[in-house]
């Protein structure tokens, strides 16, 4: 029976979840399967492995073909690896003690390319959410200036209408004192020539009064001369 490491998909529609199982090479991608090695969710950043490491390594030692997603699954979590150091033990090309230690130097260099590989990760979505921020607090800054300019006319339009309301105030009360004023200086006008007339009269009659009074001094002037 051939034996493979597969995936088998779980999840939502559109948010799948993978199960990394051994299972018949004959069975449906699906179907039944003979064991579950772990999981495998690419929907977060960087994506979720929980591998069985022991139980993997088994399988791929006995012959289990992995598939060209799960090898790359399997190289990432350093089971291919082992394996290959395993090999080179039953070879002879080194000790179990220098694979070992070749194997742990390489599981820390993994991680702190991993490590490395996750602050870059977590810096750029930092950075994409300051621009987010930024540009959200430039639309909204736009949309309060254009809020702003939209009513700033309203306003200009009241004072200029409050304005003229006082203006037209003012004018209709300084009307009645101009129409008070007009009157008075017609009436002033109207009285002045009776007042002039007056005096004319007055004179007149002081000269006629004047001259009745030296015509009996000039008669009587007049009748000493004769006698």
């Amino acid at each position: 029976m051939a034996t493979k490491i597969r995936l088998q998909r779980f999840g939502k529609k559109g948010k799948p979840v993978y199960h990394i199982v051994a299972a018949d090479s004959r069975s449906k991608r699906d179907g039944r399967h003979i064991e579950k090695l772990g999981t495998y969710n690419p929907n977060t950043s960087p994506a979720t492995i929980d591998l069985n490491h022991d139980r993997a390594l088994y399988w791929v030692q006995v012959g289990a073909v992995p598939t060209d997603t799960t090898r790359a699954i399997l190289s990432y979590t350093g089971v291919m690896m082992k394996k290959h150091l395993l090999d080179g033990v039953k070879k002879g090309a080194h000790t179990e003690e220098q694979a070992l230690a070749k194997y742990e130097a390489w599981l820390e260099g993994k991680a702190k390319m991993i490590g490395e590989a996750s602050s870059a990760i977590a810096k750029t979505k930092a950075d994409a959410a300051a621009k987010a921020l930024a540009a959200e607090k430039e639309i909204r800054a736009t949309r309060e200036a254009a809020i702003i300019a939209k009513n700033t006319p309203e306003v200009e339009e009241t004072e200029e209408v409050a304005a003229e309301e006082v203006t037209a105030e003012v004018t209709t009360e300084e009307a009645p004192v101009e129409e008070a004023a007009t009157e008075e200086a017609a009436i002033i006008a109207k009285n002045t020539p009776e007042v002039e007339e007056t005096e004319e009269v007055a004179a007149e009659e002081a000269t006629v009064e004047a001259t009745t009074e030296e015509a009996p001094i000039e008669e009587a002037a007049t009748e000493e001369a004769a006698e």
